[in-house]
């Protein structure tokens, strides 16, 4: 059952390649915003690596559980004021987030099957590269 309000606890899966190429993906609803993988739990005791494996698939159609598909747990955790824009999709008062950042790791870069309300395009570059265009 999904809640009313999203869950300011997050996920954060940054997609690479052992040569340590990055995927990332545009965000629909906001100009030249490019990210890695992002999204909130359904339900408070959803344990965060099932929110990481479903968050991949829905935004990208990757198993992060097939094989040879490695997701570890790179045990940070990010705590952030939630841009006032998308402030309206949590509960009266809710201002911060905290993402819990996982990586997969993919043997070679994979195409895509993005979800087009979320996402409009992607792309897979070198870390150095991926590590500007997000910040």
């Amino acid at each position: 059952m999904s809640q009313p309000y999203k869950i300011p606890q997050s996920v954060l899966v940054v997609i690479h390649t052992p040569a340590l190429e990055v995927l990332l993906i545009k965000r629909a609803d906001a100009e030249d915003f490019w990210q890695s993988v992002t999204g909130s739990k359904d339900h408070v005791e959803e344990p965060f690596a099932a929110t990481a494996v479903r968050e991949v698939a829905e935004e990208t159609g990757i198993d992060a559980l097939a094989a040879g598909h490695q997701l570890r747990d790179w045990g940070l955790e990010n705590i952030y004021d939630i841009y006032p824009r998308w402030r309206h999709r949590y509960a009266p008062g809710v201002t911060r987030n905290t993402e819990h950042v996982f990586g997969l790791e993919l043997p070679q870069p994979l195409p895509v099957t993005l979800e087009p309300r979320e996402h409009l395009n992607y792309q897979w570059l070198p870390c150095g590269e991926a590590e500007k265009k997000v910040f």
